[in-house]
């Protein structure tokens, strides 16, 4: 809700006043909103495109994925000699 009347204050769709008469809301929660979005806005622009990159916190969980991903697809190896052979033919052991 809180994005909705911010867009439609600063597209000029309707004034802070009657934003805040139509939501119920006070002028000064939607002046607040506003410079929230605007120094969010300008942030994103200072710091330059960041979609598609992870985060240091999603790098580090990609990072686990793969690792328990190889894991798993050696133990899934491991397993399968063991079922055709027991352990006498897991020559890698």
């Amino acid at each position: 809700m809180k994005l909705k009347i911010v867009l439609s204050v600063l597209s000029g769709e309707s004034t802070q006043a009657e934003a805040a008469r139509r939501h119920g809301v006070s002028e000064t929660s939607i002046g607040k909103w506003k410079d929230q979005f605007v120094l969010g806005g300008r942030s994103g622009l200072e710091h330059g495109p960041t979609a598609g990159k992870p985060t240091g916190r999603e790098a580090r969980l990609e990072e686990q994925v793969d690792d328990l991903t190889r894991a798993l697809g050696e133990a899934h190896v491991e397993l399968r000699a063991i079922k055709r052979g027991g352990a006498a033919g897991m020559g890698f052991r």
